[in-house]
């Protein structure tokens, strides 16, 4: 593409997330002029493909893909851009010390010793559950309603959100669903099952990527959220690993006409007269445009780029406010050959693969974590991608799993010896289901909150840029000014994980944003 001689853009996207790629990719197909600039020498934020050791390759932060917006994909016509998947709508297996393993799918669930009770109860809860996820999902592809300040548009979505709640659910189910919604996962499980495994996986799912456990209050909300967007929560393994996913935002983007650089770290972004004008790299290069959309953190938009100075100082303490903690590690495993799991085929390894044996298991784990701690037995979430995808490792196999928990602020810090240590713990974990891995192990690393806060700049290690709780999600997140992707700054967006409706690969706050940009609403 020829490059823009003045430097003049009708907007330029700081950052090149995932989210950032489809907002771009969004507002150039509706004709705009986009610039997007990334700081690192390659665009996809956490969701990227990365060398291991020994040509293999593993998704170095997310490494499934289960929320991705079906709008988002068709819109930008992804596919086309070279997206496949290897595997979809995969099982999720809860693995059992005795070699019982749970086998769960969308309204069905078998092994594990689970009951006829709980089996009949699992399909007609998941069915309230997707239920109620569809008309979450309502919320989730639109802005949020502006409750502060309601204008025509707000009241016409609130009157729709309305209808959607009383007559799709009906009178009964939706005085249920505002009866749950702050409770935490735990009592909701407690009064559906009796099976601890089946309520230990459950409950997993509701506090995965977050600061909570089981315990704590309003992670029903978040169990929902899991299956209100993508495909109702189905599981899937991309061809080529996470990576590839953003690839194909980047080129739809580009093909859409949007100017990618990468290698481009924005030092600020320019206000005039309460009014942005564009940015200024680091190495003083000036790029101007009336829109600024910002992929990045709120924090790090507002306190950082923009600077505190042009806000209300009650705007800016309630940004600084924003709790960005992070519980979640990641280890990755270059493998010689697959460990044999007991009581597992070595098909069934294809699935996703989740340590949390009971729910009391799970909050004992979260427990260290309030206290500067790593947890002495972790729970996880484990992919072995390179059964289904040979791209990957050609020779051998990856493994990569979700760590819950630990914490971003290590007592004493994460020292050699701690990450050592941690790294032992949660092999140690794996190996108590595979007692074979250890031989099986050619390479191992482990990826703390803070290495994804000095990677990806998710703040805190936190990869919803912002806790996903009660009062930082829909109309409050990630402060009520901002709800609508607008800061209180003319021209100036968000268009991150840190608006609604948070983190995870589903690119709805970027179309989202984008929207809104093309509205041209203005504060």
């Amino acid at each position: 593409m020829t490059n823009n001689l003045n430097n003049s853009y009708d907007v330029i996207i700081v950052g090149g997330g995932h989210n950032g790629l489809v907002c771009a990719g969004y507002l150039a197909k509706a004709g705009k002029n986009v610039l997007m600039l990334e700081a690192q020498s390659q665009v996809g934020g956490a969701a990227i493909t990365d060398k291991l050791i020994g040509g293999k390759k593993v998704s170095s932060c997310a490494h499934f893909l289960n929320q991705l917006s079906p709008r988002v994909s068709n819109d930008l016509n992804l596919a086309s851009h070279g997206l496949k998947l290897s595997a979809s709508n995969i099982s999720t297996i809860a693995l059992d010390l005795a070699g019982n393993h749970m086998h769960l799918n969308k309204t069905s669930v078998k092994g594990g010793n689970v009951s006829n009770s709980d089996a009949d109860n699992y399909k007609k809860f998941m069915t309230l559950m997707h239920e109620y996820a569809g008309t979450l999902g309502f919320m989730i592809d639109i802005a949020p309603i502006d409750i502060f300040n309601l204008d025509w548009d707000d009241k016409v979505a609130a009157m729709k959100l309305g209808w959607k709640f009383r007559f799709s659910l009906g009178a009964e189910k939706m005085s249920e669903f505002l009866r749950m919604i702050g409770m935490n996962i735990r009592d909701v499980l407690d009064d559906e099952f009796d099976n601890e495994l089946l309520k230990g996986a459950l409950s997993f799912d509701a506090v995965l990527g977050t600061y909570t456990g089981p315990y704590s209050p309003g992670n029903f909300l978040t169990f929902l959220y899991r299956i209100a967007s993508g495909n109702s929560g189905a599981v899937d393994i991309p061809k080529g690993g996470m990576g590839a996913v953003t690839a194909a935002m980047s080129s739809a983007a580009k093909a859409n006409g949007v100017e990618i650089r990468t290698g481009s770290r924005v030092k600020s972004i320019n206000v005039d007269n309460c009014a942005v004008t564009g940015v200024t790299l680091e190495n003083g290069e000036v790029f101007n445009a009336k829109i600024v959309a910002s992929n990045a953190n709120m924090k790090t938009t507002v306190l950082d780029m923009v600077g505190p100075r042009h806000f209300e100082a009650d705007f800016v303490k309630r940004v600084g406010d924003i709790r960005m903690r992070g519980a979640a590690a990641k280890i990755h495993i270059a493998l010689n050959d697959v460990p044999e799991f007991s009581g597992l085929a070595r098909g069934d390894l294809i699935n996703r693969l989740v340590i949390a044996p009971t729910q009391n298991d799970v909050e004992r784990a979260f427990n260290h974590v309030k206290y500067g701690e790593v947890s002495t037995s972790p729970m996880m979430e484990i992919s072995i991608p390179s059964l289904v995808d040979s791209s990957l490792a050609e020779d051998g196999h990856v493994l990569s799993a979700t760590v819950q928990y630990a914490p971003y602020d290590l007592k004493g810090g994460w020292t050699k010896k701690a990450r050592a240590d941690f790294l032992e713990v949660c092999i140690s974990r794996i190996a108590e289901y595979a007692p074979n891995i250890r031989e099986k192990i050619e390479y191992a690393e482990l990826i703390t909150p803070n290495d994804m806060e000095d990677r990806y700049g998710l703040i805190g290690g936190n990869w919803h840029h912002g806790e996903l709780t009660l009062d930082q999600m829909l109309m409050l997140r990630p402060v009520p000014e901002a709800s609508q992707y607008q800061l209180p700054l003319d021209g100036m967006y968000i268009c991150g994980a840190g608006a609604h409706p948070g983190g995870g690969v589903m690119g709805a706050a970027g179309r989202n944003a984008a929207l809104e940009i093309i509205k041209g609403k203005t504060k």
